[in-house]
């Protein structure tokens, strides 16, 4: 018998949202199978009909925006308002990889014949087949669809793993294409560990995004098979406070980008390094945080709703208080939210030693730290000296200091007078260190990781 997904509200943890039974990995193999029947014919697609199968799809995505945003909030707890932009989001992807459909898939080279033989030496960019996606819960429409969309873009099959906690969103992602593409092309396929390793053994290009443990299973997996991978994975991401930053804007700025949505993303500020004294920004700080409103995640004015588990809520008590028994100090927060959902109230720490694992290591949750730094210098130190590498924010006004906190930050993405959140689907995503493995995912990067480069030498047959 099937083990059973179940995905229930996490605002209201009695509710169930779908329920399903996950699938085997002898089915993951046979609708593998079908995928790939069905890529052979999509890939031979007119780049048109590609086009005209993912601009019907953002439609169809905007014309369901407000039942899909009311999925989000229920099934995940996404404030509403969050959710809403998420589901434009997903729209602007499928406009973008619909366009991409008609880009350049090579290039033309000189080639090298004898003399007087014409001839053409070109390139060609070419799917990889079946693409296996394994996404997390807490993006469950835009993270699917930056995946599935360059890969059906470029002419592959798609077998999408959704998060338990997110299959019901997984699901919708399956519907909007329904009808706009060849039966068995892209598949949706709940359940857990066992379902998503036969999805990584059965694709022929992997992407994941989830926790730092389980992409490093994926990698290693996909790359024992050969398979091409990326994983993207956690963040301990820093923000550099220096001092001519403006403390209420920027403390406001960074309340936000740490609390928002639960502190639930991987770009989410989890350490905040104020350069120079730190009481002046560590007061308005507390009282940014304090003002980030928790409750309802359906009430526009929320912008803090639940964790996604009760593990969750377990995990953010257990760092603060091992962080207390440490010496921490718990400037804000801390206490239990309010309601019968998993809530929490969002938790503001100083005095904690940056070797420390709630310092060290993501908690994914409503939880930062604040650490000063005499200058610049020890301020970037601190900032890399984490295991993680995805993104950091600077604040300032100095364009030379901004300048050199850049040229010495180790993550792949770096914001200036920006918050770490915030994603431009058009341009390279990812990490450093143990934070992603393999290329970089959106923009146009994505349509080379799904696809494979050929060369091909064509002479012109010698005169008679």
């Amino acid at each position: 018998m099937s083990e059973l997904i179940r995905s229930c509200s996490p605002q209201r943890p009695t509710e169930l949202v779908a329920e399903r039974a996950a699938v085997p990995p002898d089915e993951v193999r046979a609708l593998a199978v079908e995928a790939r029947t069905a890529q052979a014919g999509w890939c031979r697609e007119p780049a048109t009909g590609r086009v005209a199968a993912l601009r019907a799809a953002a439609d169809r995505l905007r014309e369901r925006a407000d039942m899909l945003a009311d999925l989000i909030v229920r099934e995940v707890g996404k404030p509403v308002g969050e959710a809403r932009a998420e589901v434009a989001r997903g729209a602007a992807i499928l406009d973008y990889y619909a366009q991409a459909c008609l880009a350049a898939t090579g290039e033309l080279l000189p080639p090298s014949l004898p003399a007087g033989q014409p001839g053409l030496l070109y390139t060609e960019r070419r799917p990889r087949g079946v693409a296996g996606l394994l996404t997390p819960w807490n993006f469950p429409l835009a993270i699917p669809l930056w995946k599935a969309a360059p890969a059906l873009a470029t002419g592959n099959a798609v077998l999408l793993k959704p998060s338990p906690d997110a299959v019901a969103c997984g699901e919708a992602v399956q519907r909007l294409f329904d009808g706009l593409l060849p039966d068995g092309l892209l598949r949706v396929v709940p359940g857990g560990p066992a379902t998503g390793r036969a999805v990584v053994e059965a694709s022929d290009v992997v992407s994941f995004t989830g926790s730092a443990s389980v992409g490093a299973e994926v990698a290693v997996a996909a790359a024992r098979a050969g398979r091409p991978v990326q994983a993207e994975m956690g963040g301990q991401n820093a923000a550099l406070v220096l001092p001519d930053a403006d403390p209420a804007s920027t403390a406001a700025l960074l309340a936000g980008a740490a609390m928002g949505y639960a502190g639930q993303k991987c770009t989410a500020t989890r350490r905040i390094v104020v350069v120079g004294d730190p009481a002046e920004f560590t007061e308005a700080l507390v009282a940014a945080v304090e003002a980030v409103r928790v409750g309802d995640p359906a009430d526009p004015a929320v912008a803090a709703g639940p964790v996604i588990s009760a593990a969750a809520r377990t995990r953010m008590r257990d760092a603060v208080t091992a962080a207390r028994e440490a010496g921490a100090r718990v400037l804000t927060g801390g206490g239990p939210g309010a309601g019968d959902g998993f809530f929490v109230a969002p938790v503001l720490l100083d005095r904690v030693d940056p070797a420390h694992p709630v310092a060290q290591e993501e908690t994914f949750g409503p939880l930062a730290i604040v650490l000063s730094a005499p200058d610049l210098a020890r301020a970037v130190e601190l900032a890399n000296g984490v295991r993680y590498g995805l993104v950091t924010s600077v604040h300032g006004r100095d364009v030379g200091a901004l300048l050199h906190a850049v040229r010495g930050l180790d993550t792949g993405l770096v914001r200036v007078n920006a918050p770490t959140t915030g994603v431009d689907f058009h341009a390279p995503f990812g990490g450093e260190k143990a934070s992603s493995y393999g290329p970089r995912e959106q923009g146009a990067a994505a349509l080379d990781f799904y696809t494979a480069t050929r060369t091909v030498t064509f002479a012109a047959p010698p005169e008679p």
